[in-house]
């Protein structure tokens, strides 16, 4: 087998790799491109988390590689440090502090000189996590939490609307998980985030999947009334399962106004089981909060019919391969992965447990809520029925 030395790419060869990173392609696919493993597309892009470092810049007062040359020929022909400084505009004391820096009359070299310039301005500025304390301790106390970042910034600027010491973007938190030469917050409490990535996914990444299944008898979802699809009137759900190990499940329901999720223990996927553990948490709640039911084309709700006429509630079914017409319901699967990781054994959780995890999702800050928890606009919504 043919040894290949270790590659150096150029700064085209960086732009490029980025620019297919921040596009959502896989390090395979741009490691097909160069011809290189994964691991060395990996091994380019990890130093900065993932998070494309911004391009760098020269202070306008700084002396360019032009300048710098003309030093050098100023050297070679014998002019005093005055008279190159008279040839450039610039002071004495500037053109001695740049020769002295670098070698001195001897040693001088215009491109050495000016990559030591560049060397030595790599300095990054501290962020805002680094020179306040408390709210370093702040941000940290909520991750432990399983708080996101972008929760943590809204929550933030909620609590401490007038207190700029107390605010930071959700962009500073994750640069400064993400980010080595920063070293902030601990890496310990990457694994609090609920991806566990050791670098930051790009946003244009997909993270869909495609749904199966034949239900006969079925709604579709092109039926179900426009009040549903704009989220103004509370008590309409969309449901899926959540698998693990040993075919082991677990049926999550979100509340499409208020975001409120529930979760419900069932023994198998079997429709029979899914559909008596569904009609189960639905008598939990009033009729004014559970009027409609969106869900895949998964079998496991082929006997829909039962859970209607049991329950009086509308069953709509989503389009073939188009689990975004539940985007609710996907993306809380999502983060339900934090506290259920894929390839566990679902079946060892309780009932109760899985009412602590819904609990603590419902008790964190949304965004698309104005950062208020979905807690607080399900318990509102519970009052305004009573």
């Amino acid at each position: 087998m043919m040894y290949r030395g270790r590659i150096y790419y150029n700064a085209e060869q960086k732009a490029e790799m980025w620019d297919r990173w921040q596009r959502g392609e896989s390090l395979n696919a741009i490691g097909r491109v160069f011809d290189r493993p994964s691991s060395s597309i990996f091994n380019q892009l990890s130093p900065s988390g993932g998070i494309r470092p911004p391009p760098r810049r020269r202070a306008e007062i700084t002396l360019t590689l032009l300048e710098r040359e003309e030093i050098s020929r100023g050297i070679v022909c014998d002019l005093s440090v005055r008279a190159i400084a008279t040839h450039l505009g610039r002071s004495p004391s500037t053109i001695s502090r740049e020769i002295n820096r670098n070698g001195g009359l001897k040693r001088y070299r215009a491109s050495q000189a000016d990559q030591a310039a560049w060397d030595r301005a790599h300095r990054p500025k501290p962020c805002k996590l680094a020179t306040h304390p408390a709210l370093r301790r702040i941000v940290a106390r909520k991750l432990r939490c399983n708080w996101s970042p972008e929760q943590i910034a809204g929550w933030l600027k909620r609590e401490y609307p007038n207190d700029e010491h107390h605010t930071v973007s959700h962009e500073t938190i994750y640069r400064s998980l993400f980010v080595q030469a920063r070293g902030v917050l601990k890496k310990e409490l990457q694994l609090y985030l609920r991806t566990h990535r050791a670098i930051r996914r790009s946003k244009n990444a997909s993270l869909k999947r495609d749904g199966t299944g034949q239900i006969k008898n079925m709604i579709s979802i092109r039926e179900r009334p426009a009040s549903v699809e704009d989220r103004a009137v509370p008590g309409h759900w969309e449901g899926d399962l959540l698998g693990g190990s040993k075919n082991s499940y677990i049926a999550t329901l979100v509340e499409r106004h208020t975001r409120y999720v529930m979760l419900a223990k069932v023994k198998n996927k079997d429709t029979e089981s899914v559909v008596s553990a569904l009609i189960k948490q639905a008598k939990k709640l009033p009729d004014e909060l559970y009027k409609s039911l969106t869900w895949d084309r998964g079998k496991e709700l082929a006997d829909h019919q039962r859970f209607t006429l049991e329950t009086d509630i509308d069953v709509y079914f989503c389009d073939p391969r188009s689990p975004w017409q539940r985007g609710s319901n996907e993306n809380t699967n999502r983060l339900l992965r934090q506290y259920l990781p894929q390839g566990t054994d679902l079946s060892l959780h309780s009932q109760a447990r899985l009412n602590a995890i819904a609990r603590q999702l419902n008790e964190r800050p949304r965004k698309t809520l104005g950062f208020e928890t979905p807690a607080e606009r399900f318990n509102a919504c519970v009052a305004s029925t009573g």
